[in-house]
């Protein structure tokens, strides 16, 4: 025992490895007990993030946790300072490593989590795909650069490479970089998803397609409409699916010759007949103003869905019941009309109208046909 194995005792090189095996067993059944408590516990809850980090304690490396009692042991060792210097940077490794690995599969945990729940879905996993594409070369790239350090190499001139590099990179592609971007705020954002109706300015359709690059909507007339994820989420943008009710205002002209009690019959009128319509919510209805062919009424109410074609029945139903109870009531509906009316006047001693020029009778001047009613 006491005999001199690279500068240590046999005693002493038994007590190492007796220690790196202790503490490799130790870390290991810590690793099986608690990837069995955790397992439990996600068991019980709801969340996803008990699960994922069940799935990303599981990926620890028997190889790392050797590495690691290995190095405990090693403390117990006289060993040359290169030697020491090696042993710590491979348990520094080692760890760098394990950590990204569990990383990576905490990624891809939640990544398969994401396509099951939207298996119907293929635009959305596409960009959830580029989302962990992204992440896992962020995450590699920087285990790279953090182990080169640990090696003893001056990244500083790496760094500032790569910096550079990305700025061209960046500056040469940004346009794709920008529907690159606007997709992932897309898919985080969730301002509309896919078989939303939407209207974009003056377009509208239904949403078929969410990519890296461009959105596809399917218009009204059948036509296919193509936007960039950056025009898109520039724009003015109204999600018609996610309306809860539908806000409807519309006007009733009459004539002007309409005597003024029944124009008072006419807002309870209105009221009746849109109250007693199914799925209303009946607001208000008023005589709003005289405008230049017409007398106005304007009528609001809400209907309780946002199915477009209830509310073209319901609106449907409105105009027929009214046209029956306005003929009941002997109101007429006003048309775009136009009406001239001529006054006497005088111009001078010429005196318009009955065809006198001072006293002196003439002929009375021909007046210009009046004008059609259209």
């Amino acid at each position: 025992m006491n005999q001199v194995f690279f500068d240590n005792t046999v005693l002493a090189w038994l007590t190492a490895f007796g220690i790196a095996l202790g503490v490799a067993l130790a870390l290991y059944v810590l690793k099986r007990v608690a990837v069995h408590h955790l397992s439990a516990l996600a068991g019980r809850t709801e969340t996803k993030l008990d699960d994922i980090a069940v799935e990303a304690l599981d990926g620890t490396r028997v190889l790392v946790i050797v590495i690691m009692g290995l190095f405990v042991g090693s403390k117990f060792l006289a060993l040359p300072p290169a030697v020491q210097l090696f042993a710590t940077r491979a348990a520094i490794v080692a760890g760098l490593i394990q950590a990204a690995l569990w990383g990576n599969r905490a990624l891809r945990a939640w990544l398969n989590d994401y396509y099951q729940n939207r298996a119907g879905d293929p635009a959305r996993a596409t960009s959830a795909a580029a989302v962990g594409f992204i992440a896992r070369t962020v995450l590699w790239t920087v285990l790279l650069l953090m182990v080169l350090d640990n090696l003893g190499v001056n990244i500083t001139t790496l760094v500032a490479s790569l910096g550079i590099g990305g700025i061209a990179v960046a500056l040469a592609v940004q346009n794709i970089l920008g529907d690159l971007f606007a997709s992932l705020s897309i898919v985080l954002d969730k301002p509309f998803v896919i078989g939303d109706f939407i209207i974009v300015d003056k377009y509208l359709g239904t949403v078929e397609y969410v990519g890296l690059k461009t959105t596809r909507l399917r218009s009204l007339g059948g036509e296919q409409l193509v936007f960039s994820n950056a025009d898109l989420l520039k724009s003015r943008l109204q999600n018609m699916t996610r309306m809860s009710r539908r806000r409807i205002a519309f006007t009733v002209a009459v004539a002007y010759d309409t005597p003024t009690d029944k124009l008072r019959r006419i807002p309870p009128l209105l009221t009746e007949i849109v109250t007693a319509q199914e799925s209303v919510t009946f607001e208000r209805a008023h005589f709003s103003g005289m405008a230049a062919p017409a007398l106005n009424f304007d009528v609001v109410y809400w209907v309780e869905t946002a199915d477009y074609v209830r509310y073209m029945d319901i609106q449907q139903e409105i105009w027929l019941q009214l046209m029956d109870r306005f003929a009941e009531l002997g109101v007429e509906f006003a048309f775009p009309t136009q009406r001239l009316h001529v006054q006497d006047m005088r111009v001078g001693d010429v005196r318009v109208g009955d065809g006198r020029v001072g006293d002196t009778p003439s002929a009375p001047p021909a007046l210009p046909p009046a004008p059609a009613a259209s």
